[in-house]
């Protein structure tokens, strides 16, 4: 009988309990808006990109939760009856700030415009592929070749909500305290139709789309990968092709602001296609390079100038 993997960063369907399962063992750490897990390094801004952040732990899936249970916060043990002396309290303060009359008040900074909604139906002009996920929150259909009649996308068309210990969706009323509770609050919204590629932010009006002749980057490297940083945001995943060969990758990188990056880019030394890997972030391309020779990269790619700068093989220090 086909069970589900309940460890975090999984969740998939399995049969065997000898099954192998890469996942995160420990709990979801949410502190002055970074978002990140307890078991591992990397922490980022976006709900999105938290949810792309790669499990750290191999192991075997499992349907009983074995995610450690959040440490106790210590009390001071104060014995009943002791008197606490808080004459000196009002002294400790600041002054408070006068108070502005009404017209003198500081205006509020007007909001900035929200951007453009996301298309609600796909271009027909635009080729499906099997396997593409939808696009809308909390769906995860894929598409499956064949007749799309029959679809139905249940989805939460807001944003996530996380105040004061509580998560939800701002579309819906339904508020909950942990975190596995959230990922399974149903969608509120129905759709016909699934959603994989939208508008598909093509160039309809000739012209429009901005060619990205560049973009900053930057790498650090072990014994036996060069992980590469490309920053471009908004990169849209659906379109994205990342085409490793052994000495350059190809790149054709279209955003949801309707920019393109599309160039070869020249690698310094050889790598192992088969091997390497990559991501999409909210801000930028993470690509992880397996190095053919194991040999030391002076720079990242082989236009580039050598600095003189000695580089260190090892992962880059975390702040």
């Amino acid at each position: 009988m086909a069970k589900k993997c309940v460890h975090k960063g999984c969740g998939k369907t399995y049969e065997g309990d000898d099954e192998d399962c890469v996942y995160h063992p420990g709990p979801p750490v949410f502190h002055e808006g970074q978002k990140g897990w307890k078991c591992c390094k990397p922490r980022v801004l976006t709900f999105d990109e938290f949810l792309t952040i790669e499990p750290c732990t191999a192991g075997k899936h499992s349907d009983v939760d074995d995610t450690p249970a959040p440490e106790p916060v210590q009390t001071p043990d104060i014995t009943y009856g002791t008197q606490v002396n808080l004459g000196s309290l009002e002294e400790s303060l600041p002054p408070p700030a006068p108070r502005l009359p009404a017209a003198q008040a500081t205006p509020k900074p007007s909001s900035s415009p929200a951007p453009p909604p996301e298309s609600e139906d796909d271009d027909p002009s635009i080729a499906l592929k099997e396997g593409m996920t939808c696009r809308r929150k909390t769906c995860g259909a894929t598409h499956k070749s064949g007749d799309r009649e029959g679809e139905k996308c249940v989805h939460h068309p807001g944003a996530p909500i996380f105040h004061e210990g509580s998560k939800g969706w701002s579309c819906c009323k339904r508020r909950v305290l942990e975190f596995d509770q959230f990922m399974n609050i149903e969608g509120c919204k129905t759709k016909d139709r699934h959603l994989f590629v939208g508008s598909g932010k093509k160039d309809r009006e000739g012209g429009s789309e901005e060619k990205l002749e560049a973009v900053r980057h930057d790498y650090y490297q072990t014994a036996g990968t060069v992980v590469a940083s490309l920053y471009l945001k908004k990169i849209d995943k659906a379109t994205a092709v990342i085409d490793f060969q052994p000495t350059l990758i190809n790149l054709d990188l279209r955003t949801t602001d309707n920019k393109r990056y599309k160039t070869e880019f020249p690698l310094f030394a050889t790598i192992k296609p088969e091997e390497s890997k990559f991501r999409i972030l909210g801000t930028k391309l993470e690509i992880i390079l397996a190095k053919a020779n194991g040999t030391s990269w002076a720079v990242l790619r082989s236009d580039d100038k050598p600095t003189g700068e000695m580089i260190q093989v090892g992962r880059a220090g975390q702040a």
